[in-house]
């Protein structure tokens, strides 16, 4: 998200930990990453007050993947429930904040007209939901485990199990998007978009699996915490 400000002062965004804006091993970076130093713009009104979104815009459903687009009964996969918390740099919690997540469906296929792979589509799975975290700062969803896919990248890649996640604070302008992780994937040391965040922030874009949140006979848990800003802050994406 943007830039913090505490005591009048701006704290400054810790860039050592984000991935940059080309990176050579992720193709298509090189084709629509910038090459020209980024133009400030100053800030109006508009861009600090909206547009926003309202609580009651997030219905009930929206938070389980594994219902909210349920035709004739609930989608195939591995039921899995992530839940984490977000904080700023002080690991102070940031409540309200808009959590939106998109995925592929449990055969490695996201509902979009430009995934042409073969694998199946799942008409109760949509792969996308959202929630907003509470006055604690945590956030929580069903959904079923993303399965891997092929991407032309390179000669037989393969992109890891993963989540995408969007965060959005008080104005449009202060947005986070990141991906999250599965422990022990094979394919996270082949993946150049894993890969493109710098070594000694990777472990931030795993999740950790957390008997804590899984459910008994339902679905196993994952927690995913996730920092603004600072030293420790989430990884963004290319």
């Amino acid at each position: 998200m943007s830039d913090a400000k505490q005591g009048g002062r701006t704290t400054p965004r810790d860039w050592d930990s984000h991935p940059p804006f080309i990176h050579p091993g992720y193709k298509s970076t090189v084709l629509r990453g910038p090459t020209k130093p980024l133009v400030p713009l100053p800030e109006s009104l508009s861009e600090r007050t909206g547009p926003v979104f309202g609580h009651d815009a997030v219905g009930p459903l929206d938070a389980d993947l594994t219902r909210n687009a349920m035709k004739n009964g609930e989608p195939l996969g591995e039921r899995i429930i992530v839940s984490g918390r977000v904080t700023d740099e002080a690991g102070r919690p940031v409540p309200n904040t808009l959590v939106e997540v998109w995925q592929a469906n449990a055969a490695g296929r996201y509902v979009h007209v430009v995934d042409q792979h073969d694998a199946p589509l799942d008409p109760n799975f949509l792969g996308a939901g959202r929630c907003a975290t509470d006055a604690d700062g945590v956030y929580s969803f069903k959904t079923v485990k993303p399965g891997a896919y092929p991407w032309p990248n390179h000669r037989n890649a393969w992109r890891p199990n993963h989540i995408h996640l969007s965060l959005f604070g008080p104005s449009i302008q202060s947005r986070l998007v990141t991906q999250m992780y599965f422990p022990g994937d094979p394919l996270l040391p082949l993946d150049p978009i894993f890969l493109g965040t710098p070594e000694g922030a990777r472990d931030r874009l795993i999740a950790e699996f957390s008997l804590d949140v899984t459910q008994p006979d339902y679905a196993l848990g994952y927690v995913f915490d996730i920092v603004l800003r600072g030293p420790a802050a989430t990884p963004m994406e290319d």
